[in-house]
């Protein structure tokens, strides 16, 4: 959770209302942790990020027009660099690890959703070949949409 709320600050810091008080819970991660879909990225015994691959469709998901059929997908959640360690590839890191676990797995894509108002975000996930799609909304969130992207593997 600290690591959740000094990314939740930096993004606030820099008007980008994607991560609050309410979001991600602790709730949320303690339901990944029991469903063996978080990960962590520890440097030198320190978790300086991490991120959820899941193979369970939210609900907000349902209606989203994707490139691919609705089964044997996974879905990528609370990727997440701690502020004094982004900059240095571990978010790739991560996304390369999910990938890879993806293709090992015989799945046929990968999708996330990221704040419409995170260009930076954006450009990475565009640059690693995923298709922006539709956007979703979490009012808990934020009142502007959420981007949905795919990647086909």
């Amino acid at each position: 959770m600290s690591l959740a709320k000094a990314c939740a600050l930096h993004m606030i810091q820099k008007g980008i209302e994607q991560w609050n008080e309410l979001y991600p819970s602790e709730e949320a991660f303690l339901k990944d942790r029991s469903r063996g879909e978080l990960f962590v990225l520890e440097v030198s015994g320190h978790v300086v990020g991490c991120i959820t691959v899941s193979s369970l469709m939210d609900k907000e998901y349902k209606t989203v027009q994707w490139l691919t059929p609705n089964r044997n997908n996974i879905y990528i959640h609370r990727l997440a660099v701690h502020p004094e360690q982004q900059g240095k590839g571990f978010a790739r890191k991560m996304m390369d690890w999910a990938e890879n676990r993806a293709k090992s797995e015989s799945r046929i894509s990968v999708r996330l959703d990221t704040f419409s108002r995170n260009k930076r975000n954006q450009r990475f996930y565009e640059a690693r070949g995923y298709q922006r799609l539709e956007p979703v909304y979490f009012p808990r969130q934020s009142p502007h949409p959420f981007y949905c992207y795919e990647l086909i593997l």
